[in-house]
């Protein structure tokens, strides 16, 4: 083949390569996104924390006494609820196994 036909075999490769890509550029803005979301997702977090504290506050006179009758009667289910949760957590997250339903 000719130099000529070897340069045009070239131009017509170069057309389907794919375009050429800086990786520094791409990493800086793929974490000024992430550090961007990052911080909208701590300020949405923060606010609601906020506003949850102060409604809880506003509200927590009021809310007394209903949460007293409520923990003497849901003590003991708690105090159960808390026993199976630790009992399938050492099991390995398998109640079958915790409850020796499980086959070998």
């Amino acid at each position: 083949m000719t130099q000529a036909h070897d340069d045009r075999l070239k131009a017509l490769f170069a057309q389907d390569e794919p375009p050429a890509r800086d990786a520094a550029f791409s990493t800086a803005v793929m974490a000024k996104i992430a550090r961007r979301q990052f911080q909208d997702d701590v300020a949405l977090l923060s606010g609601a924390s906020v506003i949850g504290g102060v409604i809880l506050w506003v509200l927590w006179p009021s809310l007394t006494p209903v949460v007293t009758s409520l923990s003497q009667g849901m003590a003991p289910v708690a105090a159960c609820l808390t026993l199976a949760v630790v009992v399938i957590q050492l099991a390995g997250g398998r109640p079958a196994a915790a409850l020796g339903l499980e086959h070998d």
